[in-house]
């Protein structure tokens, strides 16, 4: 008994087209006909959604970026706010600084009442003027980083002000979304459930070509009817009358020669 072959399956390439899947195109469960009207079908489902996503607009991308922006100034104002209670607690460290210099100046006066000679005297004030720079050091610190908590405070305000501005700014852009979002829910629902329902019946190698088509043209059209008669309704060139001939009868996929689109019978529609 002669064992059967085995049919060996090509990967699929992410860039191909009609053309050069076109030989494989009625290997399907589906008849040719039906293959180019679940295509046709797919392909107005498609283009209704578009149309949906084009009413959004920019809305989902400006609410994306006015959230990445609330979310960077909020970063901003809490390391603004660790930058100022890093300077609250150097002036608090410089504070206890002057109070340990006090204390050692009152200490080393204390003992200039008791020196035995002008050596000893000396040595006094000149630790008293080392301890006395120290404590001038520290005060300087502090008046400096007075300053620098004033100048942070208020660009932690401006911050916040600008966190509140965006704040008001996304409400009324999700708002606006919403709204669009719920107007067009139910259809946008059912149009992909149709799409879904086309897409299952199609093979993987003609739905990787479809979409590539779809991606890489303007319109985002890969399956179009014939247009006034005798036109691409893509790129609406003239096609030649046995390419009609052959598009009527639904029995061959017909490519557009200048755009690649797949053309199908002006009857689907």
């Amino acid at each position: 008994m002669a064992k059967k072959t085995k049919k060996i399956e090509t990967p699929i390439d992410q860039r191909e087209t009609f053309v050069s899947i076109q030989k494989s195109f009625a290997d399907s469960d589906l008849s040719v006909g039906e293959k180019l009207k679940t295509l046709y079908v797919l392909q107005q489902a498609d283009t209704a959604i578009d149309k949906i996503l084009q009413l959004r607009g920019e809305l989902p991308m400006e609410v994306e970026n006015l959230e990445n922006e609330i979310a960077d100034l909020k970063a901003k104002a809490v390391r603004v706010q660790e930058l100022i209670e890093e300077y609250t607690r150097s002036i608090n460290e410089n504070k206890i600084n002057i109070t340990e210099c006090n204390d050692q100046i009152e200490k080393y006066k204390s003992q200039l009442d008791k020196v035995a000679n002008s050596r000893e005297f000396d040595s006094l004030n000149k630790e008293i003027e080392n301890v006395d720079l120290l404590r001038q050091i520290a005060e300087k610190n502090i008046a400096e980083t007075k300053e620098r908590i004033f100048d942070k405070k208020n660009e932690l305000e401006i911050v916040k002000e600008k966190i509140a501005v965006r704040n008001d700014d996304l409400k009324a852009k999700k708002e606006e979304l919403s709204t669009i979002v719920e107007s067009t829910a139910k259809e946008e629902e059912a149009l992909r459930a149709d799409r879904d329902a086309c897409a299952a019946k199609i093979d993987a190698r003609t739905m990787s070509a479809y979409e590539h088509i779809r991606q890489s043209s303007n319109n985002q059209l890969a399956v179009v009817s014939v247009f006034n008669g005798d036109s691409c309704g893509g790129c609406f060139n003239s096609i030649p009358p046995q390419r009609l001939i052959d598009i009527a009868s639904n029995r061959k996929m017909i490519i557009c020669e200048y755009c690649g689109r797949i053309l199908v019978n002006p009857d689907f529609e």
